[in-house]
């Protein structure tokens, strides 16, 4: 099993050329049963990163383009009655897919966003009274763009928390960019891509992340550097306890990635800018995402040289 985990993440990095550390934290957020948050330019690879996903993990993937009329129900999905059978049918939205790109999730409406929070978070969906199960496995990428204004709508506290992990893609070096030039062509789609492994292997792989140890010193190293986040003078609001566990989770998920089955405080530091870098809520209003991030990252960073690593 690992070794097909080993041919995903080889062919992963295949589908996004040149960025083989942002293939490797999408699945560490999939391993930890996660969701993904991307701010970056149009054009870098986010789609076609969730279409290589969907394809080498034999996942359905549905594309969601946020807008401001965009309603909860587009999402969802509808009650639509159907008179010959004088009853009302559920007619499912594009949430119901294991792989879903919400693409700026930040242009539409507060209630439309809160819509998906029930969906991220429990893995159902309740419509007029009715609950429905998502497919397992299940998991969100979604998208924001860092050059202009977080939008009408900025994402509350509340949503951004159900992300476990904050990433940007960012433009390929010249040798890797020309690599691309060379062997795609505009409009290039992934029909040659065959499955690596099914969404039954994947839950297997997750069963496995959580038999990865985690010793009581690295649970406190994990409180220290939450409790931290809490005491610095820039941040007005630090990491929750959920954060605290998707940190040890995500933490867990690339020690199970490098071959382990013990965590190390190596894998936590690692991680942890990507696990609490949105999570931290600044007193000083930065409204660009790459400047807010910028300074979440320097403030995680002055924490993890500030804390002993356990012995």
């Amino acid at each position: 099993m690992k070794e097909r985990l080993l041919l995903l993440e080889e062919k992963l990095n295949q589908v996004l050329i040149g960025k083989p550390e942002t293939t490797r934290l999408c699945l560490v957020s999939i391993l930890a049963r996660g969701h993904i948050l991307i701010e970056d330019i149009p054009g870098i690879g986010k789609t076609t990163l969730a279409q290589g996903l969907s394809r080498l993990i034999d996942l359905h993937c549905q594309r969601i383009q946020f807008t401001s009329d965009l309603l909860p129900s587009d999402i969802l999905g509808v009650a639509v009655y159907l008179q010959s059978k004088e009853q009302f049918e559920f007619k499912p939205g594009p949430i119901f897919n294991s792989i879903v790109l919400a693409d700026e999730i930040n242009r539409a409406t507060p209630r439309t966003q809160s819509a998906l929070l029930e969906a991220m978070q429990e893995h159902q969906v309740s419509v007029e009274g009715t609950t429905y199960a998502l497919p397992d496995p299940f998991f969100v990428i979604a998208t924001q763009n860092p050059i202009e204004h977080y939008g009408t709508y900025p994402l509350p506290d509340s949503q951004l928390d159900r992300f476990l992990l904050s990433l940007r893609i960012g433009y390929p070096v010249t040798e890797f960019e020309k690599e691309v030039l060379k062997t795609r062509s505009y409009g290039y789609t992934f029909d040659q891509l065959k499955p690596v492994i099914s969404g039954n292997d994947l839950i297997a792989l997750q069963q496995e992340v959580e038999k990865v140890r985690v010793d009581d010193s690295l649970l406190e190293y994990i409180l220290k550097i939450l409790q931290a986040t809490r005491n610095r003078s820039q941040v007005r609001l630090g990491a929750s306890p959920r954060a605290g566990l998707g940190l040890k989770q995500a933490a867990k998920a690339l020690a199970f990635l490098q071959g382990r089955d013990y965590l190390v405080p190596d894998d936590i530091k690692k991680i942890c800018p990507s696990v609490l870098r949105h999570r931290l809520i600044l007193k000083q209003d930065i409204f660009e995402a790459e400047k807010r991030n910028l300074q979440a990252e320097l403030i995680i960073s002055e924490i993890l040289d500030s804390i002993p690593l356990p012995i």
